[in-house]
């Protein structure tokens, strides 16, 4: 898996529930075919990405296909949530 792109938001909480700053990452990236991930339409992730007292970290993801914005019920394995959370973190607003 490879991180070709991405667009962020930060998201305003007109409630003032949640602590901290969350950003809206949609991350683009490239699949091999071999990878069980793979999908001939693209992959992109959408992460919520909370940045508060405690640090910044991943609250919450989902992969979809691009083009029919189908969820796929997979579960990234540890080194890609660290690899993404790394690259959210380094591309903040």
């Amino acid at each position: 898996m490879e991180i070709i792109g991405h667009t962020v938001e930060k998201l305003n909480d007109p409630t003032g529930i949640l602590v901290g700053d969350r950003y809206e990452f949609f991350i683009n990236i490239d699949v091999p075919e071999d990878d069980e991930l793979f999908s001939g339409n693209g992959i992109h992730i959408k992460v919520i990405f909370a940045v508060d007292e405690n640090g910044a970290r991943i609250a919450l993801y989902h992969l979809i296909e691009n083009v029919t914005n189908q969820y796929f019920d997979f579960e990234l394995e540890d080194d890609e949530l660290e690899m993404i959370s790394e690259y959210c973190k380094k591309h903040l607003e």
